[in-house]
C-alpha cells in the first residue's frame, strides 16, 4: 500500500513523493488493517483482498483522474461513472502501461483467496483470529495521528494541498464524512447592484455597439477544445486553423477569454454561456442544475420574438442535456437522432454532417418571419483526438507524431476545414450577413498533467517558454457582425460567463431585468473571474494576472497572464474575497429559483 501511495503522490503531487507519506498514509491502511485483525474470525483474508481492492481503486481512480482534470477525484464523481463508456478512448489514452502493476497484488491475492482446492497452511493461519492486544493500541494511535493530519487542514483551500496535507486516503475519507454544507446567501440580498458592486462594474449611460446587430439571427458557434495558441499557428510552414485565422483578421477577436467550466465540460460551457451564472462547486452544471427554472439566453431572446434551437450529434441523454435545454428554454433541440450515424466519429456524427444538416434547419428558420437563436456544439476534434485517416488533412513534422499534442492539431485543423466549408454555405445561403456570429473554445484540449515531457517540450516550442495554466485555460472568442466588424485584436479580460451580456448589448436588449454575473466586455475592461474545478477553489483571474489559491490567500501563487511565476503579484486578498463571494452568490441564486414544473411532478 505503501508502494501503491507513493505513485500517486509522484503523478499528483507537484513535489512527488517525500518522507511524509509515512505519516499521512501509513496510519489509513493500518487503521484498515487493526479493524480486519480486531474482529474478522474467519474469512480474513478475504477481508484483507477486499480492502486492497478498494484502497488500490481509489488511489488508481485519483491517478487517472487527476491525469484528465488535474483534481482530486472524490465520490461525488461517482454521478460521473455512466459517462466513462462513451469516453473509453480518452481514459485508456490517459493510462501509462505501469499504472496497471498497482494491481498485481490484488490479481495475486485474489488466486489465493478464492482457490477452493489445496488451501496453503500459511492461509489457514491468516484467516485465524488476530491478537487484540497488539492491533488495538495500533489502531488507537493511527487513529490518533489520522486525526491529526485531518482536524489542522480542514480549512485548506486547494484540494490538493489539502489531499497532500491530509493524504490521499485521509482526504477521501474526510470527504465522506464531512457534514459541511453551503451557506447560502438569503434571496433579498441577491441583486444585480449587489454583483456590480461586487464585481466593481460601472454601468455605461451610452455603450458602444448597442443595438448594432439588433434584429438579425443569433448563430453561436461551440468549438471542441478550441485553445487559443491554434489562433495563426505555423509549424514548419503549415497553417493549422486558416479559416478561424481569416475570421480573427477581419472581426472582433479577444485573445484574453478564458473557460469557466467544471466537471461538465462542454456542457458546463453551453450552460454558463446561456446562463451567465457559474458552475456548482461539485458536480456538471447539468446534473446539478437541471431542475431549475433558469434565468437564460433562449429564454430572453424568446421574449424579444427569437425561434431558439441548439445542435449537437450525440444523444441528448448525454450529460442530462435533454433537461438542461428545457430548463434553459430552448424551443427545439436536435441531438444523434436527427444527426444519425453517418461518418461517425467519436460520440456522433463528424463535423461535416453537423454543419451540413444543421444548415437545412436553419435556413427553415431563416424563412420564417422572425429572427433565431442556434447554438452549434462542434465535436470531432473530441479527447483523444485519434482521427481516422480520411481526416487526417495534414503531415505533422517526425517530433509531432505519436503524441497527444500533434494528434489535436491534426483534429483541429479537420475541425477548421469542416468549419470553412460551413462559414461558405452560411454565405451562400444569405444567412451569414444577416446573423450575429459568435465562436468561442468550450474548453482546454491539452491539460498541463496530461502530457508527457516530449508533449510538454513541443507546447514550450509553440509558445516560446514554459506552457503555463493560463494558457491552458485561454480559449478565443470571436464576434462577427457583418458590417459593424472591423478586424480589432480586443485584450481585455473575458470569460464564457460573460457571453450573454455581451451578445444582449449588440442585440439591443436589455439585461436588467435578470440576473447575470458576466459584463459587457466591449464596454467593461476590469474584470473578475472566479474559477472552479480545474483550478483550485478562490482561484480568480483578474485583467492582469492569475491567481492560484493555497491553503488561503497568503500561500496562493501569482501567474502572469503569459505565465510567469510572479513574486509580488497585483491580486488583492480583496479581489480573493471577492471571487469567493461572487461563486456563494451564484450557488445561492440558483438554489433559491423554483424547480420547473418536470421536476416538481417527479417529486410528488
Amino acid at each position: 500500500m505503501l508502494l501503491k501511495s507513493a505513485l500517486a503522490w509522484m503523478v499528483v503531487f507537484e513535489g512527488g513523493v517525500s518522507w511524509t507519506l509515512l505519516l499521512r498514509e501509513l496510519p489509513f491502511v493500518l487503521i484498515v488493517f487493526c479493524l480486519i485483525e480486531c474482529f474478522a474470525k474467519k474469512r480474513k483474508l478475504l477481508y484483507y483482498w477486499i480492502a486492497d481492492l478498494l484502497m488500490t481503486s481509489i488511489l488508481f481512480a485519483v491517478i487517472m483522474y487527476y491525469k484528465y482534470y488535474g483534481v482530486i477525484v472524490t465520490y461525488f464523481a461517482l454521478a460521473q461513472v455512466n459517462q466513462v463508456t462513451a469516453v473509453k478512448n480518452s481514459v485508456f489514452s490517459l493510462m501509462d502501461p505501469y499504472f496497471l502493476f498497482i494491481y498485481v497484488d490484488v490479481v495475486i491475492l485474489a488466486y489465493f483467496v478464492f482457490k477452493k482446492k489445496s488451501v496453503p497452511t500459511w492461509k489457514e493461519k491468516i484467516n485465524k483470529p488476530g491478537s487484540r492486544k497488539i492491533a488495538l493500541p495500533l489502531l488507537v494511535v493511527s487513529l490518533v495521528i489520522c486525526l491529526f493530519n485531518v482536524v489542522p487542514n480542514r480549512a485548506s483551500m486547494n484540494e490538493l494541498v489539502k489531499a497532500e496535507q491530509m493524504g490521499i486516503l485521509n482526504y477521501e475519507a474526510y470527504m465522506i464524512l464531512s457534514s459541511k454544507t453551503t451557506e447560502y446567501v438569503e434571496p433579498e440580498h441577491i441583486t444585480q447592484e449587489a454583483i456590480n458592486k461586487i464585481k466593481n462594474v460601472n454601468p455605461v449611460a451610452e455603450p458602444l455597439l448597442y443595438g448594432t446587430a439588433e434584429g438579425k439571427n443569433l448563430i453561436i458557434l461551440q468549438m471542441e477544445s478550441f485553445q487559443n495558441f491554434l489562433v495563426n499557428l505555423n509549424i514548419d510552414g503549415q497553417e493549422i486553423t486558416p479559416n478561424f485565422n481569416k475570421l480573427v483578421k477581419e472581426n472582433y477577436y479577444f485573445n484574453k477569454f478564458y473557460q469557466q467550466v467544471g466537471q461538465g465540460n462542454t456542457s458546463d460551457a453551453e450552460y454558463v454561456v446561456n446562463s451567465s451564472l457559474y458552475i456548482p462547486s461539485r458536480g456538471a452544471a447539468t446534473q446539478m442544475y437541471a431542475d431549475r427554472e433558469l434565468p437564460s439566453l433562449p429564454k430572453l431572446l424568446e421574449e424579444h420574438n427569437y425561434d431558439t434551437a441548439t445542435f449537437h450529434t450525440n444523444v441528448v441523454e448525454f450529460w442530462n442535456r435533454g433537461e438542461l435545454y428545457e430548463s434553459l428554454g430552448f424551443n427545439h433541440y436536435y441531438d444523434h437522432k436527427y444527426f444519425g450515424d453517418e461518418d461517425t466519429v467519436f460520440f456522433g456524427a463528424s463535423d461535416n454532417v453537423l454543419y451540413r444538416k444543421t444548415l437545412d434547419k436553419l435556413v427553415e428558420m431563416d424563412a420564417a418571419e422572425n429572427p433565431f437563436y442556434s447554438q452549434i456544439i462542434s465535436m470531432t476534434a473530441h479527447h483523444p483526438y485519434t482521427l481516422p485517416e480520411d481526416k487526417q488533412l495534414i503531415t505533422l513534422p517526425e517530433r509531432f507524431e505519436n503524441t497527444l499534442v500533434g494528434d489535436y492539431i491534426v483534429a483541429q485543423n479537420y475541425a477548421d476545414h469542416a468549419l470553412g466549408l460551413f462559414i461558405q454555405d452560411l454565405k451562400d445561403k444569405g444567412i451569414w450577413d444577416d446573423s450575429l456570429i459568435v465562436m468561442y473554445g468550450d474548453h482546454l484540449g491539452l491539460p498541463i498533467y496530461s502530457l508527457d515531457s516530449h508533449e510538454r517540450d513541443l507546447m514550450n516550442e509553440i509558445y516560446g517558454r514554459e506552457y503555463a495554466y493560463t494558457d491552458m485555460i485561454n480559449v478565443p472568442l470571436v464576434i462577427i457582425n457583418e458590417g459593424v466588424s472591423d478586424g480589432q485584436t480586443l485584450s481585455q479580460i473575458g470569460g464564457q460567463v460573460d457571453v450573454l451580456p455581451t451578445i444582449a448589448n449588440l442585440l439591443g436588449i436589455s439585461v436588467d431585468s435578470q440576473i447575470h454575473f458576466g459584463q459587457d466586455i466591449f464596454n467593461q475592461t476590469e474584470n473578475i473571474l472566479p474559477q472552479r474545478y480545474y483550478l483550485p477553489t478562490g482561484s480568480f483571474l483578474t485583467s492582469e494576472e492569475l491567481f492560484l489559491s493555497g491553503s488561503g490567500y497568503d500561500d496562493g501563487r501569482h501567474y502572469s497572464l503569459s505565465g510567469d511565476s510572479v513574486e509580488n503579484g497585483q491580486a488583492t486578498e480583496t479581489e480573493f474575497q471577492s471571487a469567493l463571494d461572487l461563486l456563494q452568490l451564484s450557488d445561492s441564486f440558483v438554489n433559491s429559483l423554483p424547480l420547473k414544473k418536470s421536476a416538481v411532478e417527479d417529486e410528488k
